[in-house]
């Protein structure tokens, strides 16, 4: 009996465990059952684009970048095709013994490997890095016959950037260089993403960094069959890339190299405007620097001057420098009296070589007096009382108000990036700057020098001229521009014009810029740049300034011999030509040069010969602009339509 039981023990054992079994086969059948309903059903088309993903692979095509012109269809940037040797560091084991061993095919010199070392800092260790530009044809089959040496190491056909007059015009262009990572996740964050992949430089400066997305044009993709191995085995189809479109500037590049050549290796700025439409006709700043040193990489030791030499090539004073206008402010504070109707064009102010207030003594330049003096006289002959006085009588915060619309103080909107304020000083701005309570407070005297162009006053050559062609068109303010349009590589390649803004009028009393017209040709005729315009075939309008780069002790007299070059005063001219109907405006100025007439006039006078007349300077003539050492034209002035292009240097 007891057998008998333990039997039907065991028999209704094993069936719990047949049907416990079976439940849990069933439930395997299921889940599998149900995943593959989900892998074959739901997930159906994203498991099938992965399955193609890995049997095809996208490889980006860069699109050639975009040509930069002149106003006259002068090339000024392009493009050309040559054989790189690049490293990608994570593929190689001892990356200096690889180096080492690649110097044994072919060339690697010191500077290769200074800037290879450059590169590597700024990018990720499986990014591919060139340690060699521009390989030969030799070199390129030497290598070829190695290359089973150097695992991680390839030959890589590249285009380069090339800007086929070197430093000229470098501060317009600006130069390209490779991405760093903070421009790679600038673009990760935009829609551009995919239109980078691919792409290793970037415009960093000038019209290269603001025209960016102009001329990088659109990459292309091919789309290979690879193999297991990742091994491309054929071409599926292929999107061609569209190369950027060709930018045309405003510049006149041959006046642009006038200018520089005439700077020769002095410092300063210059921009010329055509006051009836607001294009800029030349945007100098020197010393100026070679764009294309930035194209391969730059080497270490080449940045290092570029960024720390007292000389700053880098920076672009025509965008970025700020300088008191020292007298060449006087022409607007003359307008600014008379619109405010604090003075009529003929009162008289007695010029005693010094005006006195608060107990402090303002002197005149050279200590002259000028007696009578009125308002024609106060610009032709730069009388520093005239302008004390009526500093006094407008306020700081009554000229802040009528200078900000001329554009002092304001950027421009001029259409390249990294444009700078100035100062145009008023109680408010002194409020929001200074942050001990003692500072915040305005005092009447720091008004005075306000009105001869210094004290707080600091702008760019960019504003003065614009303010300049302001008063040469009759008060009609136009939004400066460099370029003038761009054009598609491909269709039918027609120039799609830039919008040009719409001319601001600022109400001015035609009769009132008329007097300061009228008393800035009086100074190229009877005046400060009388010397330097004698002789010219046509009229034009002018004031110099010399504006001090650090201050003078009340009781001291200036002297340039007993101070640093750096501690000179700034030479400075704004002018418009010819006077009847200005096509030109310019300000300028050259560092620490002393008297605006010596270095700064010179160089606008020959700017307007070119613009006007159509003549070049004599060799004899350019050799004494640049050395400060001219006034009038000397030497038998050349046709500027017939100077050779590109000029000898220093032509």
């Amino acid at each position: 009996m007891t057998s008998y039981r333990n039997v039907k023990v065991e028999l209704s054992r094993f069936r719990g465990r047949v049907l416990a079994i079976s439940v849990v086969v069933v439930l395997a059948f299921g889940l599998l059952a149900s995943r593959l309903v989900y892998l074959q059903v739901v997930r159906h088309d994203d498991l099938s684009e992965q399955a193609e993903s890995n049997r095809t692979a996208v490889l980006p095509i860069v699109p050639n970048r975009g040509q930069i012109l002149d106003r006259n269809g002068v090339v000024l940037a392009t493009n050309f095709s040559a054989y790189t040797l690049e490293i990608t560091p994570s593929k190689v084991g001892n990356l200096a013994a690889t180096i080492d061993a690649i110097s044994t095919v072919i060339p690697v010199e010191a500077k290769d490997r200074r800037r290879f070392r450059k590169l590597q800092e700024e990018s990720k260790n499986f990014e591919s890095l060139p340690i060699r530009n521009r390989l030969t044809d030799e070199e390129v089959a030497r290598f070829a016959a190695q290359r089973y040496r150097f695992p991680g190491v390839e030959i890589k056909a590249r285009l380069f950037r090339n800007y086929p007059y070197g430093e000229l015009g470098s501060h317009v262009l600006g130069y390209i260089g490779r991405i760093n990572q903070a421009e790679k996740e600038r673009i990760a964050d935009t829609d551009d993403e995919g239109n980078y992949r691919g792409t290793d430089y970037i415009g960093k400066l000038g019209v290269e960094q603001s025209f960016e997305q102009q001329l990088h044009g659109i990459t292309g993709v091919d789309q290979v069959e690879t193999s297991a191995g990742g091994r491309a085995v054929r071409k599926l189809a292929t999107t061609p890339p569209t190369a950027g479109d060709t930018v045309r500037l405003s510049i006149d590049i041959k006046l642009q190299k006038l200018v520089e050549d005439m700077f020769g290796d002095r410092r300063g700025a210059l921009v010329a405007i055509d006051p009836n439409n607001g294009e800029v006709l030349a945007f100098v700043s020197k010393p100026t620097f070679d764009p294309n040193l930035f194209v391969d990489g730059i080497d270490s030791e080449s940045w290092q001057y570029l960024s720390e030499s007292i000389e700053k090539p880098l920076l672009n004073r025509a965008l970025r420098g700020t300088y008191p206008p020292g007298s060449t402010y006087k022409p607007f504070m003359a307008l600014a009296a008379l619109e405010t109707g604090k003075r009529s064009p003929g009162t008289i102010i007695q010029d005693n070589a010094s005006w006195a207030f608060g107990g402090h003594t303002f002197r005149s330049h050279g200590d002259i007096a000028l007696g009578p003096v009125d308002m024609y006289r106060s610009i032709v002959k730069s009388s520093n009382v005239y302008y004390y006085s009526l500093a006094n009588e407008l306020g700081v915060d009554a000229m802040h108000d009528f200078m900000k619309p001329l554009g002092f103080g304001q950027l421009t909107g001029i259409d390249i990036n990294g444009e700078v304020r100035g100062v145009l000083p008023s109680q408010e701005w002194k409020r929001r700057v200074y942050k001990r309570p003692e500072q915040r407070k305005w005092f009447a005297g720091e008004t005075i020098s306000l009105g001869i162009g210094q004290g707080y006053n600091t702008f760019t050559m960019l504003q003065l001229a614009q303010a300049t062609a302001v008063l040469a068109n009759g008060g009609v303010k136009y939004k400066p521009r460099l370029v003038l349009g761009t054009q598609r590589a491909i269709g039918d390649r027609t120039e799609v014009m830039a919008a040009q803004s719409e001319p601001e009028n600022l109400g001015f009393k035609p009769e009132n810029i008329e007097v300061v017209r009228r008393a800035l040709v009086g100074v190229t005729q009877e005046g400060t740049s009388a010397r330097v315009f004698a002789g010219a075939g046509y009229l034009s309008g002018g004031k110099t300034g010399t504006a001090q780069a650090v201050g003078i002790g009340q009781k001291d007299k200036y002297d340039a011999r007993k101070m640093e070059e750096h501690q000179r005063d700034h030479a400075l001219y704004m002018a418009f030509a010819p006077a009847d109907k200005p096509t030109i405006a310019l300000a300028v100025v050259v560092e620490n040069a002393g008297f605006g007439a010596e270095h700064a006039a010179p160089i606008a006078r020959r700017v307007f010969d070119y613009r006007v007349l159509g003549q070049y300077p004599s060799e004899e003539d350019m050799a004494a602009v640049r050395v400060g050492k001219a006034a009038a034209p000397i030497g038998k002035p050349r046709t500027a339509a017939e100077m050779p292009w590109p000029p000898a240097p220093h032509q």
